[in-house]
C-alpha cells in the first residue's frame, strides 16, 4: 500500500514551513473524549461498539463513500472552509492506511509510540481536492478491507495490547479502534450522508 506523510520531531531550524489551506481551519483538537462521551454531532458513541464488533463497523462506515464519490457534487466544497466530500474521502482513506498501521505496530511491538500525523498537511501536500473519485473509491474500500482485516484477527489479551500517540494519549488495541470508527462515522455525517 501507499505509505502516509508522517510527520517526525526535528530541529525546529530545519523543519520547513507547514503546509496548509488559508481556507480551512486546522483541526486541531483532542477528540479523545469521544471514547467517554456521545459525540453531539454525529451521535457516534464508542462504547456502543464491543472491540470485537469493530471490523464489522469498519466496513459499514467506510462502503457509503463509493455512492458518495459518485455524486454530482463530490468534488465541490460547500463553502471554501470546509472540504469537498472528495477530500473528506481521501481523509478517511488515510485513516484507515494509518489506523491499520498503528494497530499493527501495537500487536508486533510492545507500548510503540506513534509519530504525529498531521492530517490538514496531508490534505494539502496530497492535494485531496485534485484526486480522482474513482480512484480514490478505490482506494478507501482497499484500505478499510485491510484496517478491517487487522480488527477482524485482534483475539483473547490482544485487545488490551497498548500503544501512544505523540501527545501522550494511551490507547489499547481496542480503543484506538473505537476511537478511530468515531473519525469514520464523523467523516460520514461531515460528507452529507444520513446516518439515521
Amino acid at each position: 500500500g501507499r505509505s502516509l506523510r508522517i510527520m517526525t520531531s526535528s530541529s525546529p531550524d530545519a523543519a520547513p514551513e507547514p503546509m496548509v489551506d488559508p481556507a480551512i481551519t486546522p483541526d486541531d483538537k483532542d477528540w479523545t473524549w469521544t471514547l467517554r462521551e456521545r459525540c453531539p454531532d454525529c451521535g457516534f458513541l464508542a462504547t456502543d461498539v464491543e472491540p470485537a464488533d469493530i471490523a464489522r463497523h469498519v466496513t459499514a462506515s467506510t462502503a457509503p463513500w463509493e455512492q458518495v464519490l459518485t455524486r454530482s457534487d463530490a468534488t465541490a466544497r460547500p463553502e471554501p472552509a470546509t472540504w469537498s466530500p472528495l477530500e473528506y474521502a481521501c481523509h478517511v482513506r488515510d485513516v484507515c492506511r494509518l489506523f491499520e498501521q498503528r494497530a499493527r505496530l501495537m500487536l508486533e511491538q510492545d507500548a510503540p509510540t506513534f509519530d504525529n500525523w498531521d492530517q490538514d498537511e496531508t490534505a494539502v501536500a496530497d492535494r485531496y481536492g485534485e484526486q480522482d473519485p474513482a480512484v480514490v473509491a478505490r482506494e478507501l474500500i482497499e484500505a478499510a478491507a485491510g484496517l478491517s482485516g487487522v480488527y477482524a484477527s485482534v483475539a483473547g489479551e490482544d485487545w488490551e495490547r497498548t500503544g501512544i500517540r505523540s501527545n501522550g494519549s494511551l490507547f489499547t488495541v481496542a480503543t484506538l479502534g473505537q476511537y478511530g470508527l468515531h473519525d469514520l462515522v464523523h467523516r460520514l455525517w461531515d460528507g452529507g450522508v444520513d446516518l439515521g
